[in-house]
């Protein structure tokens, strides 16, 4: 019998180090949440070029993930990663010093492609790592958690550097993190590629972003404008695109994405297990952000605090689930985190009090331990070494674009219930209350309460849909993945039928 052999403290210092450019790329995504209104008065942004703020960065992590994960296969997830930082690091002082909304955009955009380089590369260096299965699971935790301390951290960080400092202060907060992973990481950070990959396919790398941003742009405008053509056509060039791109992959001995990683089902059924999480999130985190604000009365602070609490618990289940994974297999384990999740959606959707939508919140972000955690892991171990930095990046795009799809379709599902369900007193014709909340705010009490309660009825709408999304994901993983054992053990072989029991001649 073999053993792994366990990581020891160098690993974990690493891991540590590894944290940082992972916390940063999350935390910068929710940092201009709080930063935009000041920097586009100061830099007389228009409402566009407002939009392109905040979207840009967004739209280039995902276009440029699947990428720099093929490309830190084959060139070295260590060099990617360093190579990252370093524009990582000199994007932020060109973004904090912008003297236009034009510097600002292509500073915010080169932060995204940076920021795309920057994550797959420290997954595939954790996978790497840490060899042994448990420890493996609980580096991923870790670092699965720092995705949600960053979106914890990102908007309260933001308050307080602009409560002190200029706008740009926000974007100068990645710089010394950067600056000590070039230092130390290699030092400390040992560097893997895939010896046998051939050269990177330019046209196949064009396709991926033909594919990849006009579908996020159309779902994001979409969730926005509602479904008009430009989003319509953008969703559909999306998709033609990304019908030739996968055709292209078949025919090249070197493909930028090798799509036979699709076949196996660990694979396959996680990846659309973090993309349905990703979605139902999408989906009700927004909402729930504008009900305690516009309902509750809550200052965006308080309301950030008070959606703390299920942060919180989202970042101990991420802990604790490995540690539950080594006596229990991923099934029933993740089926059971999700109906956990189910149980928190469900009680959104009938919470009636500021309490009863945070105990909703905090249990439903409960149960993504086990599936974000253990999942991602299942999903990168599934496949080669050589190829965890294409699957990191898969499971990154899996979850840019179930959170696009969660705010456009749940989005555009919440207003239409919105809309049909609002009751207006006599005699008011407002279109900005028929619209949404945030428009009935200015058109008087009455208006006020219809729309409160129209409100209410979307958000349970868009819970319980959110709720058979994650219902219908945990029962594909408790019926397709069966046969994985519990961490640290080797997996199963399937008990073969009848047929395929083969008599040994005599």
């Amino acid at each position: 019998m073999t053993t792994t052999a366990r990581a020891g403290r160098r690993a974990w210092i690493g891991l540590a180090v590894l944290a940082l450019p992972t916390l940063l790329v999350s935390l910068d995504m929710f940092v201009m949440v709080m930063a935009l209104p000041q920097l586009s008065t100061e830099l007389g942004a228009s409402s566009t070029e407002q939009l392109w703020i905040m979207d840009v960065y967004g739209f280039m992590v995902a276009g440029f993930l699947v990428s720099m994960g093929t490309l830190g296969d084959r060139i070295g997830g260590r060099r990617l990663l360093l190579a990252g930082a370093a524009a990582f690091g000199a994007a932020s002082v060109l973004a904090a010093f912008s003297t236009g909304p034009a510097t600002l955009i292509a500073s915010r955009a080169l932060l995204g492609i940076a920021g795309a380089a920057l994550t797959p590369s420290t997954l595939a260096m954790i996978m790497n790592m840490f060899h042994d299965p448990r420890q493996r699971a609980g580096a991923v935790g870790l670092w699965a958690g720092c995705f949600t301390v960053g979106a914890v951290i990102g908007p309260l960080v933001g308050g307080v550097m602009l409560a002190h400092f200029w706008w740009g202060s926000v974007f100068l907060l990645g710089v010394p993190a950067m600056v000590l992973l070039l230092i130390v990481g290699p030092m400390l950070l040992p560097e893997h590629r895939d010896a046998s990959a051939g050269r990177m396919d330019l046209p196949s790398v064009a396709l991926s972003l033909g594919a990849i941003l006009p579908f996020i742009y159309g779902l994001k405008e979409s969730a926005r404008n509602g479904w008009r053509p430009l989003p319509l056509a953008a969703l559909a060039a999306g998709l033609v695109i990304g019908v030739l791109f996968a055709r292209r992959q078949r025919r090249l001995a070197d493909p930028l994405l090798d799509l036979s990683l699709f076949r196996k089902p660990a694979f396959s059924v996680v990846l659309v297990g973090l993309l349905a999480n990703a979605m139902s999130s999408g989906g009700t985190i927004n909402l729930l952000a504008q009900r305690f604000q516009l309902i509750d009365g809550l200052s965006p602070l308080r309301a950030g605090l008070a959606m703390a609490p299920g942060m919180v618990a989202a970042m101990v289940s991420f802990q604790v689930a490995p540690l539950l994974g080594r006596r229990i297999p991923p099934v029933p384990l993740i089926p059971a985190g999700l109906a956990m999740t189910v149980t928190g959606l469900l009680v959104l959707a009938q919470a009636s009090g500021t309490t009863g939508l945070m105990i909703g919140f905090a249990v439903s972000c409960m149960g993504t331990g086990p599936l974000v955690g253990i999942g991602t892991n299942v999903l990168v171990g599934a496949v080669p070494p050589a190829r965890a930095g294409s699957a990191a990046a898969l499971a990154q795009t899996g979850n840019e674009l179930g959170y696009a799809l969660g705010v456009a379709v749940l989005g555009s599902l919440g207003t239409a219930v919105y809309r049909h369900t609002i009751e207006l007193p006599p005699g008011t014709a407002s279109y900005s209350a028929r619209d949404s909340l945030a428009g009935a705010g200015e058109t008087g009490a009455a208006a006020m309460d219809a729309a409160r309660h129209a409100f209410a009825s979307e958000l349970q709408a868009v819970s319980t849909v959110a709720a058979a999304v994650m219902l219908a994901a945990a029962v594909l993983i408790a019926t397709t993945l069966r046969h994985l054992p519990s961490l640290g053990r080797p997996e199963r072989a399937p008990v073969p039928t009848p047929h395929e029991v083969k008599v040994p001649a005599a």
